[in-house]
């Protein structure tokens, strides 16, 4: 028993590494945890030490003295008949896996709330220090419900409508919606469509404003079609089963959501279309979607990566008290361009 007793280890405690470091348990604490006015060389040389005694923090005992939880939550109001598909990848999970990756260096757990009616009224009982949401829509009842309970909340994308204003990482939907356009302007076409949702979404508003001023510019026609995200591939396919009847024309189809994209081109097959000989189509986020397509989808790599980064920090500095912006700007859209578009 007291062989037992003896080859017990006993937990290290600041105490442990405030001897070993040569200061006060304060400037340990302040130094471990990024606060306070520690010298730098201090900050790091307390920080050496812990990991050379392999000294961890109590997690109970901090979130009892500090109230944080260190966990935040991702969440989407996007369905996943667009923000995921069958095969529940895509642009949802995509900034799900970088932005978790991003939280473990900080220190912290993220939560995903599935995009779910019933997810819904878990919000009040997710115990969180703050929450990023994807792309919100004008008056999300998600970002209200969050709010209200105190928590701090960014978004990625701009929150159209928004008030008061929630801290965004700018997607740049404008810049995207451009690069697209006058990349089929180049390759010849003059009936381009947009296909966009119906919801009011910074990506759908941005990309329309940028459409329209597209077409005063080179005097072409708007031609203008909305359909229901929850429709996912069907509703881009009827959308676009409609817009030939109405425009047979049509020689170009700018669908940013790439579950529409897909459905566009499988009714433009469906009707005799050759892609990109006849119509040529390109969307906007560069996932499996539209790398599997046939032909494979023209898009735009948005740099999910970055910008899922990007939102942890921005979130981080609002929770902290330390923001020093409100908005954050996403690296430039770059264009990749595919068979769906190219002759």
């Amino acid at each position: 028993m007291s062989s037992a007793k003896a080859g017990a280890r006993r937990r290290l405690t600041i105490a442990d590494v405030a001897a070993a470091a040569g200061v006060s348990r304060t400037t340990v604490s302040h130094a471990l945890n990024d606060r306070g006015q520690v010298d730098p060389q201090t900050r790091a040389r307390v920080k050496q030490v812990a990991r050379e005694l392999g000294y961890s923090p109590n997690l109970r005992a901090q979130r009892l003295r500090t109230g944080r939880t260190h966990t935040i939550a991702l969440l989407s109001s996007m369905p996943f008949a667009v923000a995921g598909g069958p095969s529940r990848l895509g642009f949802m999970m995509e900034v799900a896996a970088s932005a978790a990756e991003a939280a473990l260096k900080q220190g912290l757990a993220l939560v995903l709330v599935p995009p779910l009616a019933e997810a819904r009224g878990l919000l009040d009982e997710l115990d969180v220090d703050g929450a990023i949401i994807i792309e919100p829509v004008a008056h999300d009842p998600q970002v209200t419900q969050l709010q209200r309970r105190g928590i701090k909340v960014v978004s990625i994308g701009r929150q159209p409508e928004a008030g008061p204003a929630v801290p965004y990482v700018d997607m740049q939907a404008g810049v995207t919606g451009r690069l697209l356009l006058e990349h089929l302007a180049d390759q010849g076409a003059r009936h381009i469509a947009l296909l966009i949702g119906q919801q009011s979404r910074h990506s759908y508003v941005d990309v329309e404003q940028a459409y329209r001023d597209f077409s005063e510019r080179h005097s072409l026609p708007c031609l203008t079609i909305k359909a229901d995200e929850t429709g996912g591939e069907d509703a881009g396919a009827e959308a676009c089963r409609r817009l030939l009847a109405d425009h047979p024309e049509l020689d170009a189809i700018c669908a940013p959501v790439d579950a529409f994209a897909v459905g566009a081109v499988r009714a433009l097959q469906q009707a005799g279309k050759r892609v990109p000989e006849d119509v040529r189509v390109v969307t906007r986020y560069d996932g499996l979607r539209a790398q599997k397509c046939e032909p494979p989808l023209t898009a735009v790599n948005l740099h999910l990566a970055e910008v899922a980064s990007q939102a942890i920090g921005l979130l981080l500095g609002h929770i902290g008290g330390k923001a020093t912006a409100d908005i954050v700007q996403c690296p430039p859209p770059e264009l990749i361009v595919r068979p769906s578009s190219a002759n």
